[in-house]
């Protein structure tokens, strides 16, 4: 897995040319225009939650949560972004030893400031290994790179972590309008079409209602992330919508069994 930091201290892509193109023109264009499709008005998120499954399956819905970034464009300075680990379990969260994180549209760096703060509490570590393989944060780059200017990062993979470690950790960054929190998650996982639609409604009313006690493991992989971010939320006033709410079924895949995919922001008041 340490293949994939280069000898500079880049974590090189790990799914490009599986989950989304590796040709940066390709890329961009693809993208440039699903956040077309996915314009909409209302105020800027502070923020989001989108799906980290493969762009044909998943990236129509994540657009219409970024295209909701894009006005704040020059203003948005860095982000948070925090997904569940998938291949390899670890306690608490983990951050990542990189200096930068590449993707086919350029290096995204690090933020050494905010890493260093969030290596104070207890329950945060850096563990490359965690990183390395890691799809859930890497595909939610080419889209901040797309509707962001120059941002830096602060990603998070979240282990066997309690919600409240989680949004302890976002309050530690949550700043002002210069920080956006961006959690990755998808939601229910290889059901039938409808019994998923109803399941991933259920978790849509959790979300907006920022309850995450009513959120089930079997109705989001990033759960633990999303929980996090609802008790933050509670806590700065926020209120949850959702914008999109699809599934594999709709998007590129058979309806006999889809994985469920929503997009979510959270403005201020």
């Amino acid at each position: 897995m340490e293949l994939t930091m280069s000898a500079a201290g880049i974590r090189r892509p790990a799914v490009a040319g599986m989950f989304y193109p590796s040709a940066p023109a390709e890329l961009r264009a693809m993208i440039s225009g699903w956040l077309k499709a996915g314009e909409s008005r209302g105020p800027v998120p502070k923020a989001i939650i989108a799906p980290h499954a493969g762009y044909i399956y998943s990236g129509p819905i994540a657009a219409t949560a970024y295209a909701r970034i894009q006005p704040a464009r020059g203003r948005i300075r860095r982000v948070v972004l925090a997904g569940p680990s998938h291949r390899v379990a670890f306690r608490g969260l983990a951050l990542s030893g990189a200096r930068a994180f590449a993707t086919p549209l350029g290096d995204v760096p690090v933020d050494p400031a905010a890493a260093a703060q969030l290596r104070a509490l207890r329950q945060v570590r850096v563990i490359d290994p965690a990183h390395a393989l890691e799809h859930s944060l890497e595909v939610q780059l080419p889209f901040l790179q797309m509707v962001l200017d120059d941002f830096q990062l602060v990603p998070i993979a979240v282990g066997d972590a309690e919600p409240e470690e989680v949004a302890e950790a976002l309050d530690a960054l949550w700043g002002g309008p210069e920080t956006l929190i961006v959690v990755s998650s998808d939601l229910s996982h290889y059901h039938p079409y409808k019994e998923a639609r109803r399941m991933d409604e259920a978790a849509s009313r959790a979300i907006e209602q920022l309850h995450p006690e009513e959120l089930d493991p079997e109705q989001a992989c990033g759960r633990l992330p999303i929980a996090g971010l609802l008790l933050a939320a509670q806590r700065h006033g926020l209120k949850g919508q959702t914008i999109d709410l699809r599934s594999s079924g709709d998007t590129a895949g058979p309806r006999d069994e889809v994985v469920g995919y929503g997009a979510y922001v959270f403005t201020e008041p």
